[in-house]
């Protein structure tokens, strides 16, 4: 029986109480639509600079000269240290203070991107993308936590949710609007735009952000914890990313799973003992969380993929712009965008098991008929219902499966959650991408071959993509089944409150 209520931990002392959510009229007051817009375009910030890299690779190759394979890092930089230090960052943020990691996290972030649009070196630059990732391997989970703990549990945190979410989502969508505009200009300013943004957003940051509580621990900080956790995830990224370039078979990516697989098995030894550990593996016992992150897992790396594979579709074989094809993919986006304010209202009434499963749902269906594509598409007909399709799964899923992962959660374990889900997402990006590379390398046509056989070869990643939406689709499935009983209880709140409230328990 699980107890969800407010418990009595120790805080630092000079922490304030967090902002009030709503004026008694039930609004939402404008220091706290303030701090939630500071949040959202550190989220639309780290989505939009994943996104907007990858269609000025080609200028940014020609004008420093770069190799393809060191092209790949400027892409998988940002990925190695967004993935591999999102647990670190997570607890950090409970045990440092969310406040003020995320406004020194966002702080490096507006750094590096400033660097990386200045630097005429290859290493320069890829070194820039990294700092840029590991700085929001901090920002997406602390900020992620600040929500949680600012917005109580319900209606108020699933509609702050679902607009954070969807920034997140807009924010890579439009990221390829952006980058076929600027790189028209210079690859240079796909590179610098985040930083006068990101430099606003800490402004009014350090103006709007509330006090929040940090966890005083006594138990110590688990570095062994942390020093396997960051360094599984790091190996796992980097081996997942060259996996293509080396060989799936190759004794070198063999070696280096096996060595993520004894990190990773020493990493759960350590965390089993740990007073404090980095992440407490009774959180996933959990089948909601286990559902959470296996769904955003799933999800993510479905779609990532799948923009990879019709992004090569539609440049490479249709002759397509980089301009015209982000247009192409903006319908989704703007799908996302227009929803954001709405989706809240119906968790609240749907649940996220069940908006879950439709979203996984409408994606399945999008990639499917997607399959129809031919060297002469309608666009309205045939690739118009799909990017709906998906831009209308992203909107029920993604804020679901972030409200599913918080909800029920202790206040000082919000980071560590924020953390886990958001290395779900990037691992299941990373991961993924990278099996459909290797299907579509394993399928390339001859040097010769006709553009209906370049079709073709498309064809068997793009199966892979829909199986990998239907994994998420059947896991999503078993929460239907799960129907808990619910009844209420009176308990304390806390010492220095003394009205009693009521709260769910679960069986």
């Amino acid at each position: 029986m699980r107890l969800h209520s407010m418990h009595a931990h120790v805080v630092s002392s000079d922490m304030t109480s967090p902002l009030n959510t709503s004026t008694p009229e039930g609004r939402w007051t404008p220091r706290l639509w303030g701090t939630l817009l500071v949040l959202c375009a550190a989220m639309f910030l780290d989505a939009l600079d994943v996104s907007m890299v990858g269609v000025a690779l080609p200028s940014i190759g020609a004008d420093l000269g770069l190799s393809t394979s060191t092209l790949q890092w400027i892409v998988s930089g940002y990925i190695l240290g967004y993935g591999g230090l999102l647990l670190l960052g997570g607890r950090a943020a409970d045990l440092l203070g969310r406040r003020q990691v995320f406004l020194v996290a966002l702080g490096v972030f507006a750094v590096a991107s400033l660097l990386g649009g200045l630097v005429d070196s290859g290493p320069l630059l890829i070194a820039s993308r990294f700092i840029k990732g590991l700085s929001a391997a901090f920002t997406a989970p602390a900020g992620l936590s600040i929500i949680t703990t600012t917005f109580a549990e319900g209606p108020l945190r699933n509609r702050a949710l679902s607009i954070y979410t969807t920034c997140g989502a807009t924010g890579y969508s439009m990221g390829l609007v952006f980058s076929g505009l600027l790189t028209e200009a210079s690859w240079r300013y796909t590179m610098l735009l985040p930083a006068p943004v990101a430099l606003i957003a800490l402004l009014f940051g350090i103006k709007l952000l509330p006090r929040t509580e940090r966890e005083q621990n006594t138990g110590g900080y688990d570095i062994p914890g942390a020093v396997l956790g960051t360094a599984s995830m790091l190996l796992l990224v980097f081996t997942v990313v060259e996996a293509p370039e080396t060989g799936w078979g190759s004794a070198r990516t063999l070696l280096s799973f096996l060595a993520v697989i004894a990190l990773l098995t020493a990493f759960v030894a350590v965390e089993r003992r740990s007073p404090s550990p980095l992440i407490r593996l009774g959180v996933l016992r959990s089948g909601p969380q286990v559902r959470a992150q296996l769904g955003a897992l799933t999800f993510l790396g479905s779609y990532i993929g799948f923009q990879f594979l019709v992004t090569l579709y539609m440049q490479q074989l249709l002759g397509w712009s980089a301009l015209h094809t982000a247009l192409a993919f903006l319908p989704a986006g703007a799908l996302v965008a227009l929803s954001a304010t709405k989706v809240g209202t119906v968790i609240d009434r749907f649940g996220t098991p069940r908006l879950i499963v439709a979203g996984f749902a409408l994606m399945v269906v999008g990639y499917l008929l997607f399959l129809r594509i031919d060297l002469d598409p309608v666009y309205a007909a045939v690739i118009l219902p799909t990017m709906l399709l998906v831009g209308a799964a992203f909107a029920l899923t993604f804020p679901s499966l972030n409200v599913q992962a918080t909800n029920g959660v202790d206040e000082h374990e919000q980071g560590m959650v924020s953390g886990l889900l958001n290395t779900s997402v990037q691992v299941g990006g990373a991961l993924f991408l990278a099996v459909v590379t290797a299907v579509l390398t394993a399928n390339a046509p001859a040097q010769n071959a006709s553009p209906q056989d370049v079709l073709d070869s498309y064809l068997p990643g793009l199966t892979v993509v829909t199986g990998i939406a239907v994994a998420g689709l059947l896991i999503s499935l078993t929460g239907l089944r799960v129907r808990p009983r619910r009844k209420s209880v009176v308990v304390a709140r806390s010492t220095s409150q003394e009205e009693a409230e009521r709260v769910t328990v679960r069986d």
